[in-house]
């Protein structure tokens, strides 16, 4: 059973013309393949205010909406999911805000989701409960259904304790995150985050691997996420995948170099800064507008959110001072897409580029990355990647970059353009044995066999 804010799918349409259809998202991107070896239950929100649609079953997979009302979306969901936790376990890239009444419809939204899982689960059924807007369910689940089997997965970072210190609601966080059997992180960093907070704000002892907490042992670990890569690495080498990359790249111009980036439109992924270095080495004659270009694809993000239309103005405007001033008739520096693609659309950006950039300010993990290296079948392509990014701990062929050194930045984008075809080759025949070792079967088996004890 999986337990997620969201359901996998969504509904499209109206009348009777509605159909559920996959979700975007980096969550669901990750789980998809699996659910469909390890057949299951998934209980998640839908996306829509009121009444839940009854429950359904979508390509052999059990769906169970929870409902919530417009109160609970503004205050548990924009309110102390993507106003509190978020920028806290990013860094304070954004000041957190701290309010009193988003906590109650927290608890409140999180006691339904516990609910409608302990009524249906059986006996000894596994229960793995997913990232931060759910955090108090695992304790919730330990007092009603000591029976089950709780693991919980964070998909973003998990702070040090001297910027959790700041949550008011510390104690209640970590107890809840304590009912669960197996508690993962995508990073060691951050499961030893935990554990230290742990044992600070609560009565738990133990290791930065295993905590004892009410009489009950509790794993630790990292369990990085990562990608169905047999999936993209068909992609890779799709005919029609291959020729819609070569039609890009005739339409960028075919002697120019491709850098790519792909991001949620979200303060976290560094999208201004990344514009502000390709500005710099415009400005400094470094690189050439007829030399080379940007692809910027920008899937929109919580824009009822006000911190992100600001950024989405920010970075729209960047794109408009920087092809204002550096482009030429038929030659523009920026191509700015805010839009989601479809999947052999994005893999064959992932084929036209010659350079791909993924540098967030703070990220999980980031699967773009391993996404475009499992697309490069033919061993081409230079990554350039944030250190931040949970991903770097793995992909360490990559070119390693601080998004916040603009000279550091723009260094490394130069050594990628510039590096020599054996070296990337090299390089890149590393990445990809990396994350064709450690795909998203091997992330599921690690936790799963660490949940089944």
């Amino acid at each position: 059973m999986v337990i997620a804010n969201r359901l996998p799918v969504r509904r499209v349409g109206r009348g009777k013309d509605v159909r559920w259809e996959r979700s975007p998202g980096g969550l669901v991107t990750a789980l998809e393949p699996v659910l469909h070896d390890y057949p299951g239950l998934w209980i998640g929100w839908d996306g829509s205010v009121g009444r839940a649609p009854e429950p359904f079953v979508h390509e052999s997979l059990t769906i169970r909406p929870i409902a919530l009302s417009g109160a609970a979306i503004d205050n548990f969901y924009h309110g102390f999911s993507n106003r509190t936790l978020w920028p806290l376990y990013h860094d304070a890239i954004r000041s957190p805000e701290f309010h009193r009444k988003w906590w109650d419809p927290y608890v409140q939204v999180n006691r339904r989701f516990a609910r409608a899982a302990a009524r249906v689960a059986r006996k000894g059924d596994l229960v793995w409960v997913q990232d931060y807007h759910l955090q108090l369910v695992p304790g919730m689940l330990r007092e009603t259904r000591p029976d089950l089997r709780v693991g919980f997965f964070l998909h973003i970072p998990f702070p040090p304790e001297e910027l959790f210190a700041w949550l008011p609601w510390r104690a209640a966080i970590l107890q809840g995150l304590l009912g669960a059997d197996v508690v993962g992180f995508q990073t060691d960093a951050s499961a030893q985050n935990f554990s230290r907070a742990a044992r600070r704000w609560t009565d738990a002892d133990g290791t930065d691997t295993e905590l004892q907490f009410r009489g009950r042992r509790i794993e630790v670990n990292s369990f990085p996420i990562s990608i169905d890569f047999a999936d993209f690495d068909r992609a890779g080498d799709d005919p029609e995948v291959l020729a819609h990359a070569r039609e890009i790249r005739r339409r960028l111009g075919s002697h120019r170099r491709v850098l790519l980036a792909v991001d949620r439109l979200d303060y976290t992924k560094g999208i201004d800064t990344r514009l502000q270095v390709l500005e710099d080495l415009f400005r400094r004659g470094e690189l050439s507008v007829e030399d080379v270009v940007l692809v910027q694809i920008a899937v929109p993000s919580r824009e009822s959110v006000e911190e992100y239309r600001d950024m989405r103005i920010l970075v729209e405007q960047t794109v408009g001072r920087v092809n204002g001033e550096y482009s030429e008739p038929g030659r523009v520096a920026v191509h700015y897409f805010r839009r989601s693609l479809a999947r052999p659309e994005l893999a064959a950006y992932y084929r036209a580029a010659d350079v791909m950039l993924v540098t967030p300010l703070r990220d999980g993990m980031n699967l773009v990355a391993k996404e475009f290296v499992a697309a490069r079948t033919d061993n081409s392509g230079v990554l350039v990647l944030s250190e931040f990014a949970g991903a770097a701990s793995e992909l360490r062929r990559a070119i390693l970059v601080n998004p916040r050194d603009v000279d550091g930045f723009g260094s490394s984008v130069l050594q990628a353009l510039r590096m020599p075809r054996k070296e990337s080759r090299q390089r890149m025949a590393v990445l990809r044995m990396q994350v064709r070792r450690h795909d998203v079967y091997d992330w599921a088996r690690n936790f799963l066999g660490a949940l089944r004890g």
